[in-house]
C-alpha cells in the first residue's frame, strides 16, 4: 500500500483528503504543523508527501529545506497564495511540483500519480535488458538504482533533478532547450515554466559543487537551453 503524508494546518482539508485518500488506496498519515511532520517523515518516511506552504512552527518551504539535507522524499507543494516567486522557492529548494488551492481532489490524485510514476521508474530494481549506467568523465549515472556519483562520491538528487541531468549526460555537448528538459523530467499532465527548469540547474550545480568547487560541466548557452561538457 502506498503510503501518503498530508501536511496542513487546515483541519477541514486534511479531514477531506484523508477521506478520498483512504477511498482511493493508499495508507494516510497526518500532520498539521511542519516540526511535527519533520520528525516523523525524517525517521519514518512515507512514498511521497503534500506539504501546505504556510503552517505554524514551521512553514512548509523550511520543511522541506530541512528534509532534503538527507531525503529525496517526493514532495507536493499545497498552496492558496498566488505569488510566482512561491513556485520558483519551492522548485528550486527541491519540490517536484505544486498544486494551488482550491484544487479537485480529482486533479491532487492525479499529480500524486503522475510523480510517484517517475519516482519509481527511477526506483526500479534492475532486470535483465536494464540500461547501463551512464559513465561522462567523473560523472556516473546508474538509472536502475537512481544513484549519481561525482568522483566516486555519491551525489543525492531528486527524482526531477536526475531525470534532467540524464537528458543533458545522454549526449554530451548536444544543447537541450528548457523545453526538451520539461519534457525529461515532467509528466505531460504537469506545466512548469522555463524559471523552473533554470531553478533546478541551479540545484544540481551547487549539489555538485559542495563535492567539487570547481564543477562546470553543465553549461548554459543562454537564449537556447543547457549541454553537458564531459571532461
Amino acid at each position: 500500500m502506498t503510503t501518503l503524508a498530508l501536511v496542513d494546518d487546515d483541519e477541514n482539508i486534511v479531514a477531506s483528503l484523508k477521506i478520498f485518500f483512504e477511498a482511493e488506496g493508499y495508507d494516510v498519515r497526518t500532520y498539521h504543523d511542519g516540526l511535527a511532520a519533520l520528525t516523523a517523515l525524517t525517521d519514518s518516511p512515507p512514498d511521497i508527501a503534500i506539504l501546505d506552504v504556510k503552517m505554524p512552527k514551521m512553514d512548509g518551504m523550511e520543511l522541506l529545506k530541512r528534509l532534503r539535507q538527507s531525503s529525496d522524499l517526493p514532495v507536493i507543494f499545497l498552496t492558496s497564495k498566488d505569488e510566482e516567486i512561491d513556485e520558483v522557492i519551492g522548485f528550486n529548494i527541491g519540490a517536484d511540483d505544486f498544486v494551488r488551492k482550491p484544487c479537485s481532489n480529482r486533479l491532487l490524485s492525479e499529480r500524486v500519480k503522475a510523480v510517484l510514476r517517475r519516482s519509481r521508474s527511477a526506483d526500479a530494481a534492475p532486470e535483465e535488458g536494464d540500461v547501463k549506467p551512464i559513465v561522462r568523465g567523473r560523472l556516473t549515472l546508474d538509472p536502475n538504482r537512481h544513484a549519481c556519483s561525482w568522483d566516486g562520491h555519491p551525489v543525492r538528487l531528486t527524482v526531477t533533478e536526475f531525470l534532467i541531468l540524464q537528458a543533458l549526460a545522454q549526449r554530451p555537448g548536444y544543447v537541450k532547450s528548457r523545453d526538451n528538459l520539461m519534457d525529461a523530467a515532467y509528466d505531460d499532465q504537469i506545466y512548469v515554466d522555463d524559471r523552473t527548469i533554470d531553478s533546478h540547474i541551479k540545484r544540481l550545480r551547487k549539489k555538485f559543487r559542495e563535492s567539487d568547487k570547481e564543477f562546470d560541466a553543465i553549461e548554459t548557452l543562454y537564449g537556447v537551453g543547457y549541454r553537458y561538457n564531459e571532461s
